[in-house]
């Protein structure tokens, strides 16, 4: 993960532990170790919504990482900004990766792509129990040249 950490946390409620946790969440896609999840996540772990085909709980949560991982193997996660609570943590990100690949029906243009992501992560004892996520997959048609603006 690029991204400076220690500048992250903004003065709110939000616990040294929940932040620690969320920034494992997105560190295991950094290093592709898709073994941590478990530490992370509860066993019921819920993925809001689910992507196409995705297996409920960690293991659809493991697929994914090596899905992307194998897909786009210079994916990155970049965290910038994480605040919240105890047990609510919201996150502002980006995937980054070349889009080197046909992916959602997009051919693959070879370009260098942005993809905004916004998250939120519920946590009970410690672990992750849920996450809400929305990508801006309209940024993959922009930025790779399906979608001609103008």
């Amino acid at each position: 993960m690029t991204t400076e950490i220690s500048n992250l946390k903004t003065n709110s409620g939000l616990t040294d532990e929940a932040f620690n946790q969320i920034v494992q969440f997105y560190r295991v896609w950094d290093i592709n170790d898709a073994s941590i999840v478990d530490d992370i996540c509860n066993p019921d772990w819920q993925d809001i919504p689910l992507a196409p085909g995705q297996p409920q709980g960690p293991e659809g949560l493991k697929s994914l990482i090596r899905f992307f991982n194998e897909t786009f193997p210079d994916i990155e996660i970049k965290i910038l900004d994480i605040f919240g609570s105890a047990d609510r943590v919201a996150v502002r990100g980006e995937m980054v990766f070349t889009h080197n690949q046909a992916f959602l029906g997009i051919p693959p243009s070879d370009r260098k792509v942005h993809i905004p992501i916004f998250e939120i992560h519920h946590l009970r004892d410690g672990k992750i129990t849920h996450t809400w996520h929305l990508e801006d997959w309209f940024a993959l048609l922009l930025q790779s040249g399906v979608w001609k603006q103008g």
